[in-house]
């Protein structure tokens, strides 16, 4: 057995359990149905699922025990690691993606794709070597291409797109770049030593998107008060790591975050119309009214 085949049978195993607690037989009669739709046998042995048990364990951090009392099969209902979520989810949509030819016309994918992934790599091998980067960049700002010479920290992911986050060598400062700016990279030899007293990404902790903390700014309490309909979706998809439910009834939702109030997070919040309203602070209503003032204009 390949060793596709095997993280296909992992990932099975794993989505059958998040649904409900299973017994072997009610597993491998899903093992079987998910064998024809990509064609491949997933059939496994006692002995075989013992191992994948540990494999699961090893590889993606969810722990599956027996539970006597129910007979069957039980999953962690907490998930540990991100990295390992989104591994699965990576390798789920790879054969969502490959199931079959004949199933392509039931598909309408996006039709753009991010940029940039050609260097994403290359970066990666950098950073964990710590080794300093040459970019090639160009903003959006300006037509010509300048050469940034960088100490890469990590990449991070926003709304399907990719950045670099590292320290620009000229003014020693912690910048982001896109990386479907960057058209080119040099990755040389010399060592850079990763800052001990000052985790980089601490600085994104209680950021929404890309901008970082800038020197002397604190995050800030924002509550937010959004339609039942518009909340049913933020209550799925949290707007920040920080969101708290304050309530939640038949007239509204509403939520605390602690974040930098920066123009990505004021964009977002523009995004969703009518469907938000910002109870506190001041300060940030103030600019969201401005906002909606200046586009009702355009009008």
């Amino acid at each position: 057995m390949s060793n596709k085949e095997m993280l296909l049978r992992y990932s099975a195993i794993i989505r059958r359990l998040e649904k409900s607690p299973a017994t072997l037989k009610e597993i491998e009669s899903d093992l079987e149905k998910e064998s024809k739709l990509h064609g491949v046998d997933l059939k496994v042995s006692k002995k075989t699922f013992k191992r994948d048990l540990d494999a699961i364990n090893l590889l993606y951090k969810r722990s599956i025990q027996f539970n006597f009392s129910k007979k069957k099969y039980e999953i962690d209902k907490v998930k540990n690691e991100l990295f390992s979520d989104r591994l699965l989810e990576a390798f789920d949509t790879y054969n969502a993606l490959n199931i079959n030819a004949a199933l392509s016309e039931h598909l309408d994918f996006e039709k753009q794709k991010p940029l940039g992934l050609e260097n994403f790599h290359g970066l990666l091998h950098a950073i964990k070597n710590r080794l300093q980067v040459n970019l090639n960049y160009q903003t959006f700002w300006h037509e010509e291409r300048s050469l940034r010479k960088t100490n890469p920290y990590f990449l991070k992911e926003f709304k399907n797109r990719w950045y670099l986050i590292a320290k620009d060598l000229k003014d020693n400062t912690i910048k982001t770049y896109g990386l479907d700016r960057i058209t080119g990279i040099e990755i040389t030899k010399k060592k850079f030593t990763y800052p001990i007293n000052q985790n980089p990404k601490e600085k994104f902790q209680h950021s929404f998107g890309i901008i970082g903390s800038i020197d002397g700014s604190v995050p800030e309490k924002v509550i937010l008060s959004f339609t039942v309909q518009q909340g049913k979706y933020v209550k799925t998809l949290s707007l920040h790591q920080s969101q708290e439910i304050l309530i939640n009834n038949e007239k509204e939702l509403r939520i605390q975050l602690k974040v930098y109030i920066a123009f990505d997070f004021i964009k977002e919040l523009l995004s969703y119309g009518d469907g938000v309203k910002v109870i506190e602070p001041a300060s940030l209503i103030d600019v969201v009214k401005e906002a909606h003032r200046r586009a009702f204009k355009l009008y």
